[in-house]
């Protein structure tokens, strides 16, 4: 992510006031499923009060991965009983996982490597050198690589997920944020800084196409539709940005909350979603390939900017935390103790 909690600066303390009318943990008072039938199922406490990053659904092994500042918190997708914790992951930003070979991999923001981990065990195995601030992370299945997209360093490190060998290095030209994989060898990844997004090709380690995404500015969540090949990028400037995957046009630019941090897509309902930090999860519905409705931004919490969709319940697991007013020369306010909870949200 960009900045952790940088939406939050601006919003200590009207999460303040709001803190006084309403418990994290509580579902009184919340208000009725609007038109697109999605509200909050349940308020779910994650012990420590450190902060957060990305959350990773594994819908077929029914686990929650929740990046928890320095390990990440494992937790069961149906009974949210916490069910082990994978420690030493300094700066933790992104979980990716390879199913098909056991393994599982974290970006370490703070430590410039990725942890390895076994699937089953959730025992660490190893850890990998990589670029400056590993942010988001991604397993690309037709190459069995992970890449780690570097912050710091503008560039992306592809490991041989087999063997935890660096197969190469790719300069990008600029902050990468998050990215995604279209099953085919082709990754694409959003350029925060130069407001654009880079097509790779995995295997050859190449950018194949630098597309801008005007009006969108700023990007950083990011969805894909296979199907219809439709890309969606969350934009600071309020939008969703809704490209062409094989051309790189911007067909659609719906409107979304402030403070998207992150993005996803349902094929099965066939709606997009940003998670927004000041307290919305925007859903816009594909009428078509070339048409975006926007259905409703629901009610969450402010501060739950990043987002994990089961694919199997249709829900979406949004982290996120409570925070005092800011002191004077301070940037946000400190978490408030015990405050870190997990926003379930569906049908």
């Amino acid at each position: 992510m960009r900045k952790f909690f940088a939406f939050l600066t601006l919003a200590a303390a009207l999460a303040f006031c709001a803190a006084l009318l309403s418990s994290p943990f509580s579902r009184a008072g919340a208000p009725s499923p609007g038109p697109s039938g999605y509200h909050v199922l349940k308020t779910v406490p994650v012990p420590g009060d450190e902060g957060w990053d990305y959350v990773f659904v594994d819908s077929d092994a029914r686990r929650v991965y929740i990046s928890h500042a320095t390990h990440v918190v494992v937790m069961n997708a149906d009974t949210y009983a916490i069910e082990g914790d994978i420690p030493d992951t300094q700066g933790v930003h992104g979980i990716a996982l390879a199913p098909d070979l056991g393994r599982g991999f974290i970006s370490d923001g703070r430590a410039n490597t990725a942890t390895i981990f076994d699937l089953k065990s959730l025992k660490t195995l190893g850890t990998v050198n990589t670029g400056t601030n590993p942010d988001a992370i991604l397993y690309e299945p037709t190459t069995k690589r992970v890449f780690t997209f570097n912050g710091r360093s503008k560039d992306a490190t592809a490991i041989n997920a087999a063997d935890g060998t660096v197969a190469g290095t790719l300069a990008l030209g600029g902050k990468p944020e998050f990215a995604v994989a279209d099953g085919k060898g082709g990754i694409f990844v959003n350029i925060e800084d130069t407001s654009e997004l880079v097509h790779l090709d995995a295997q050859k380690l190449a950018v194949l196409h630098r597309w801008p995404l005007k009006p969108c500015e700023s990007p950083s969540g990011l969805a894909f539709d296979a199907k219809n090949r439709r890309l969606f990028a969350g934009c600071e400037n309020k939008m969703m940005a809704v490209v062409d995957a094989d051309s790189g046009k911007v067909i659609a630019t719906p409107a979304i909350g402030q403070g998207v941090d992150a993005n996803g897509f349902d094929p099965a309902a066939g709606y997009a979603f940003a998670s927004c930090g000041e307290g919305v999860l925007t859903v816009v519905h594909e009428d078509s390939p070339d048409k975006f409705t926007v259905v409703e931004n629901v009610p969450t919490k402010r501060s739950a900017r990043t987002m994990g969709l089961d694919s199997k319940t249709h829900n979406i697991f949004l982290p996120s935390a409570e925070f005092d007013p800011p002191a004077p020369g301070e940037r946000r306010g400190k978490m408030k103790t015990g405050s870190f909870a997990i926003v379930v949200v569906g049908k």
